[in-house]
Formats: structure tokens, sequence, C-alpha cells
């Protein structure tokens, strides 16, 4: 990879080309958790390099704000949450949820508060998720329905993940299916150590769970209008049949990895050029312990995630955590397929220099998704809308768990409407 192409996809920024393409489309900037009740505690975070105060008012409606206060650029985040609206602490200036300016105790004019608002945003709240959009308020797309917004709650679990690394880095491994098999060995297959293959296919909530042991799968990829999906081929025993995994790519940030009975939903969301909010969405069929999901992805290990705050450590000055002495029975000293995803991208650094690196074939998708990023930020530089952003609705998107089939089949027969164009 050149370079300057490296630099358009990983910065985010005001003013940037990735950035300017990710403020076409709406984005998660916090779980609807960590905004349990009216009036509850602020919440102060960062999205594509800007910071935000977002709050949920005493009617339940949340409101995203620019964090600094209009008068005096305080953060609001240290505000009082009350009476309709957040209230900066410094002089008592009061904003709603839409920026409308409802006191300024130091300074009573009631034109004065009229002829003025606070930077705000759109919020949408659905599946678990507080969305907002911070682009051009003229090019506001259509609000994107997922699959994961259907059904009860008790269907769903959502995690979010604050890593020190750039979004690219996590993202292109969430797309990297002949990882799966060797990184997470102790999920993939839990008698490695034995030479032996046992599929953890009975775990129905581990996206890790192959049903073949071939770590050399081949890779086909198909663009699509929300991005593209690709399917990862492994030996399935004869020559006549192959296991086939699909995973759908949906951009800017979007992909949905398959476990047995469930989908899970990850979004690799920017907050600056070095912290990228990773949120995990586990959707399906039946109920699931939000235990259960934190455990698989070893975020019960509270030397790694802080659930209260979202935030992911991991630095060097304990290894990243690794326990070397445990890799005689655990294939990475780690546990989890999160924990080991995220330590991975932090051993990178911030932003990885790709232009050393050396691509074989099985990374085929990690290459489609730079092109298909690339291709988004070329269509807003030519004045038009990026790629998949006037869909209106998702739900004919679906990851495909491990089937095995003929190996003359058409992969893209199990996986039909991932290929359906959709109208804005």
């Amino acid at each position: 990879m050149k370079t300057s192409d490296n630099e358009t996809l990983t910065r985010v920024g005001p003013g940037t080309p990735m950035g300017a393409t990710m403020r076409r489309y709406w984005h998660p900037i916090c779980t609807s958790e960590q905004l349990p009740h009216p009036d509850c505690d602020p919440l102060r975070t960062k999205l594509l390099g800007e910071s935000f105060v977002v709050f949920r008012d005493s009617q339940g409606k949340v409101g995203v704000l620019d964090e600094y206060c209009m008068h005096r650029r305080v953060s609001l985040a240290l505000g009082r949450v009350e009476g309709g609206g957040i209230r900066c602490l410094y002089h008592g200036w009061k904003f709603s949820i839409d920026g409308t300016i409802l006191e300024t105790p130091n300074h009573p004019d009631e034109r004065f508060r009229k002829n003025l608002r606070a930077p705000s945003y759109p919020v949408h709240e659905a599946g678990g998720l507080i969305w907002t959009y911070i682009g051009p308020r003229d090019k506001e797309p259509v609000f994107q329905k997922f699959p994961f917004f259907d059904g009860p709650d008790q269907n769903r679990v959502v995690l979010r993940i604050n890593t020190h690394a750039n979004y690219l880095q996590l993202f292109e491994g969430g797309v990297d299916s002949s990882h799966v098999g060797i990184l997470h060995s102790n999920r993939a297959n839990p008698t490695w150590m034995h030479n032996t293959f046992t599929s953890a296919v009975e775990e129905d909530y581990n996206p890790g769970a192959l049903s073949v042991p071939d770590n050399c799968p081949s890779l086909e990829v198909e663009d699509t209008d929300y991005g593209y999906h690709y399917v990862a081929k492994r030996k399935a025993g004869t020559p006549d049949a192959v296991s086939i995994r699909v995973t759908p790519v949906i951009l800017p940030t979007c992909r949905i990895i398959p476990a047995p009975a469930f989908q899970f939903f990850v979004f690799e969301v920017p907050q600056d050029d070095e912290w990228t909010s990773t949120y995990l969405l586990c959707h399906g069929p039946k109920a699931i312990a939000r235990a259960d999901v934190v455990r698989i992805m070893g975020l019960d290990d509270e030397r790694f995630w802080n659930p209260k705050t979202c935030d992911f450590h991991a630095d060097w000055a304990n290894h990243l955590g690794q326990d070397r002495a445990a890799m005689k029975h655990n294939w990475t000293g780690l546990s989890g397929i999160e924990q080991e995803d995220a330590i991975l991208a932090v051993s990178m650094g911030p932003i990885v220099d790709r232009s050393l690196e050396h691509l074989v074939a099985a990374d085929v998708a990690i290459v489609r998704l730079r092109r298909r990023l690339l291709e988004a930020v070329r269509m807003v530089e030519a004045g038009q809308e990026p790629l998949g952003n006037q869909i209106a609705d998702l739900g004919h998107v679906k990851a495909l768990v491990d089937t095995v089939i003929d190996s003359a089949d058409d992969w893209r027969d199990q996986v039909k409407s991932n290929r359906e164009s959709v109208p804005a």
C-alpha cells in the first residue's frame, strides 16, 4: 500500500478525506446503557476527532452537543442534567437536547437566547445504541435499520470497547477469516494442543466456532451496494464438499460475523485517529446472557476491560497482559476473542505502516475493504453520495455460519438476500 493511501484511510478528523467521508454516515456514539435513566450523569465522548457530551433529559430523550459550552468553553460533561436540559456549572447556562438555550442566569436577555443555539446533532436511539450524524446538515442521509433493531431486548447483548488503535486495524482483523482458527485456537478448536480437532459449535454464541480444521481457507469476494461480502471456503473432508462461511461488510465501519445460533454485528467507530470504540452486538432468535458473551470475548478479566468506562487496557509495561507460562496449554497466553483481537491491534502501534506489509491470497478481503473505503472517499470528493449511505433498511444482510455445500455449487445461492439491491 502506498503511504499516501494509508494516510487517507486512517486519518478521520475534520478536514481529512476519510473524515469527510465518515461524516456522511450515521454512527453509534455510545450505548443506551451508558445513559441508564432520565437526568443521569452526562457522558463525555469523542467521534471522528471531535468532542461531544451526550445526555438523557428529564423526559428520557437523548441529546448530543459539542462538549464545550458556547459561552466560555467549559466542558458540559461537568454539568448538571436537570429540568429538561444540561446546565453548565460555570455560569448556569442551560441547553435542551436540540441546543436551544433555556436559561442564561448571568445575562437574562430573552432576545439573546432566541438568537443563538448551541451546536447539536441529530439523534436516533435504536438497537441498544445512541446514533448521531455530525456531517453537513444538507447532506444528512436516511437513518438505516439493522436486523438487531428487531426482537426483544433479552435476545440482544450490546458491548462497547474503547481500544488504543486506529479503527482500520480492528476492522481489518474482523474481515480476516484465516486468523480465526489460529489466533482464536482456544475458542475455535479447544483440543488443538493434542493435535486433534474438536469443533466448538455447541457454543451457539461463539463466533470462533469453526466446523472443520482447515486454517488455509480460499476466499472469494463480491461487491454489493452496501460494501461487499466474502466467503471463506474450507476443506470439508471430501473433494466434493466445502465448508463455507460468509461475512458481509457494511461501509463504513460494520461487519457481521456468524455464530452457530447468533449474528455478531461489530462496528469499529473511530473516536479519533488513534482510538476506536468497538460496538459489539450479539443478536439472535432466543435469549442470551450478557455474562456468556462477555466471557467468550475475554472481557470478564478486569485487567483488560472496565465495563463502566468501556475502556480496554493493555500496554507493554506488563507485556500487554500476556501470560507466557500459560502458553503451554493456551495458544496465545490470552483469553477470549475480543481480548485477543484488541491486544494484537494494540501491539501494532496506534497507526500501522501498511507500506511494510507482505500480503498473501488470504488477505483478499482486507484488500477489498481498503479499496471500497477509498472508493467511498473518491465518491464524496466527486460530489456524490458515498457507498451505501442511502440504503434505508439493511434487514436483508446476514452472515452465514459454517455450512457444508457441494464444491461445485455457487456459495452466493446460500446468501441470495445479501445481493439484493435496495432502493433508497
